[in-house]
């Protein structure tokens, strides 16, 4: 490992930082950190301050004892509302600028947003919205589904979205388990040049959730019983003072999904309280978010980045949003969107990182950046070599934050520190108020060696609960069978000396040959260093009593897996990682199963290859690639 740091923030940077007025009376991050797992009754209480919480009753207390798996209850007592929040801003200052890969921009002020809000509230509401009704967005990345999710919250109600990527099946394994009476949905989206009518999907979803009062439909009527366009949904009523409902901490805002690859979707309910006092941490703190900052994040409005996201406007930040492909029209089109926008902060995925630094694009040398502060990535662990990329190719003066956490939690465990430095290949910092800790086999808490990622202490954005799961089992099975009153969140990790985070992958798919643990990161970083590899995959294999690695390698197109590849490939992993890391065999693949949100799914390759039925593959974006694999194993049993 490097002896210096990548990157170290400039004393004016540091001077300049909401960070570095937080840190009070503290000497410095350790001790805030320290002070921040130890004292949660102080410290937040000290964010909801800082960072201008608006709540129309105070707390009794920060948190009291309660039955079940979160054990407390955070600040009873109080009374907010979380669209308030978001949209304490009514000027005219952009509060949204929305591109998309056919080359349209739009933009939102903040005093528009706020008005398209009180129109779309009143609407629910005569369509019979209630508190703790469900309401649903199958949405394009697009400003109306940020207008949608605002004037459910303000009402109390609770909204739960999916991306038009997702199947009709795997619309209706979410949504059908929570019974919306609104549905949002989109006529047709276009991605990587192509237009997807999702008007026929709409029909068939909307026939199979017969909660259903009304579908709001962005473009046309497309034939759904009691459906309307958007324009005449707001055509109703005209833009007046919001009437926020205030409602207690814990009262329900979002439900979030898991993947759902073993069966239906777990239904994640959470709290508008803990999601927002999360945020404005994450982001006022971790992110240096400040009033007239732009913030844009690679996402769809199925992956909990778009809650994150949309959760800025409460810092005064513009929301920038990107709906379609990441590469196309060109491939460099997000850093022009960047540059253009002057973006303060860009969000992206490892993979997305790794792809272009393959593609050889250098936006440092093409665009204006001089905007841009920090770059996030998240998704997957980001390699040593992808940092080294962000810093030759992007920009030498940068705060790449990589971040980890998840849907469970709808936020981090792990994150950026805008005031400390950048260590290659690691997460910087533990989040504030997050007790997470590496657990060894034993159960013991360990520093500078893999094991569990744990959180040993509650925190608020824990899931209030799991929709239809009365006794908490799927609950607790989830997050606490394995270390009883510690959260296990199932990623195989490190902390590091600088009190840093490495994650090497799930837990659930550390791979395990001759006895030595492998997080399937470890083997990912080497491999895709190699130019001719566009992403891989690796299981563990069960063989006479051991596990076989079996590496499968998706690569350019035209490029063929020859005896020499399968060498280079075999050799950058026993040089750079281990012999242990070596897979017995490489396959080359066509494609990888990856889920709606992007992520590459190994537990269903493992499964196949195992000769296990794969429960639910309506949770894959492209569950025809599963063939191959099934061929694969039928015709080769020896594979592995």
């Amino acid at each position: 490992m490097s002896g210096s740091p990548l990157w170290t923030p400039s004393p004016q940077r540091v001077a300049r930082a909401n960070l570095s007025r937080f840190l009070a009376g503290h000497a410095n991050y350790a001790a805030l950190y320290r002070w921040s797992i130890e004292q949660p009754e102080e410290f937040w209480p000290a964010v909801w301050r800082f960072c201008g919480v608006k709540a129309s009753r105070m707390w009794d207390s920060v948190r009291e004892p309660a039955e079940g798996v979160r054990q407390y209850r955070w600040f009873p007592g109080a009374a907010l509302n979380f669209a308030e929040n978001l949209l304490r801003y009514q000027d005219e200052e952009p509060a949204i600028i929305a591109w998309n890969e056919s080359g349209g921009r739009r933009t939102l002020t903040n005093k528009q947003l706020y008005d398209s809000v009180s129109q779309a509230a009143q609407a629910l509401r005569a369509s019979g919205v209630r508190e703790g009704d469900r309401v649903a967005g199958y949405l394009p990345n697009i400003p109306e589904a940020v207008i949608a999710m605002l004037a459910t919250a303000s009402l109390g109600a609770i909204w739960s979205s999916c991306s038009p990527d997702f199947g009709v099946q795997g619309v209706l394994d979410r949504f059908a388990q929570i019974e919306p009476k609104v549905l949002f949905a989109a006529s047709s989206c276009t991605y990587n040049g192509k237009r997807i009518d999702t008007l026929a999907r709409t029909r068939e979803i909307a026939a199979g959730l017969p909660s259903l009062r009304v579908t709001v439909l962005l473009h046309e009527y497309g034939g759904i019983p009691r459906s309307l366009r958007w324009g005449d949904f707001l055509a109703f009523s005209r833009p007046k003072k919001i009437e926020f409902a205030q409602l207690p901490f814990d009262h329900p805002l979002y439900i979030l999904y898991s993947s759902g690859t073993t069966g239906l979707p777990k239904c994640m309910v959470h709290g508008a309280g803990g999601t927002l006092l999360q945020h404005l941490k994450e982001h006022v703190l971790h992110t240096d978010l400040h009033p007239g900052d732009r913030i844009f994040y690679h996402t769809t409005c199925g992956w909990m980045m778009w809650n994150w996201l949309v959760s800025a406007l409460a810092s005064g930040a513009c929301l920038v949003l990107y709906d379609g492909s990441p590469l196309h029209p060109q491939k460099d089109v997000l850093w022009r969107m960047a540059a253009e926008e002057r973006v303060s902060v860009f969000g992206t995925s490892a993979k997305y990182l790794a792809l272009i630094q393959k593609e050889r694009l250098r936006p440092c040398g093409s665009h204006d950046l001089t905007a841009l502060r920090t770059v996030l990535s998240t998704g997957s662990p980001l390699p040593s070599e992808n940092f080294d990329y962000v810093y030759e190719a992007i920009k030498s003066d940068v705060c790449l934050s990589s971040i980890s956490g998840g849907t469970d939690i709808v936020s981090c465990f792990a994150l950026g520190n805008p005031i400390g430095p950048v260590w290659r290949g690691e997460i910087q910092t533990r989040g504030l108020g997050m007790k997470v800790e590496v657990f060894d086999d034993e159960g013991r808490s360990v520093v500078g060696q893999t094991g569990e990622l744990v959180c040993t202490a509650p925190f608020p954005s824990m899931p209030l609960r799991f929709w239809n799961d009365p006794d908490e089992s799927k609950y607790r099975s989830a997050y606490f069978d394995r270390y009883p009153g510690v959260w296990k969140h199932g990623d195989w990790a490190s902390i590091t000396n600088h009190d840093g985070v490495i994650i090497t992958g799930r837990s659930d798919t550390t791979l395990n040959p001759g006895g030595v643990r492998i997080g399937t990161a470890e083997v990912y970083r080497q491999v895709e260093q190699i130019d001719e590899v566009l992403e891989s995959l690796a299981v563990g294999r069960e063989f006479d009593g051991d596990v076989r690695i079996v590496l499968f390698v998706k690569l350019r197109d035209g490029v063929v897996l020859t005896p020499e590849l399968d060498r280079r490939i075999r050799q950058q992993i026993r040089d750079n990682a281990s012999p242990h890391h070596v897979p017995k065999r490489i396959v080359q693949v066509p494609d990888l199963p990856r889920t709606v949100s992007g992520k590459i799914t190994e537990a269903v390759v493992r499964d196949i290859l195992q000769g296990r039925p794969v429960r639910n593959a309506n949770a894959l974006a492209n569950p025809e690639v599963l063939e191959y694999f099934r061929l694969l194993h039928a015709t080769e049993a020896d594979v592995g």
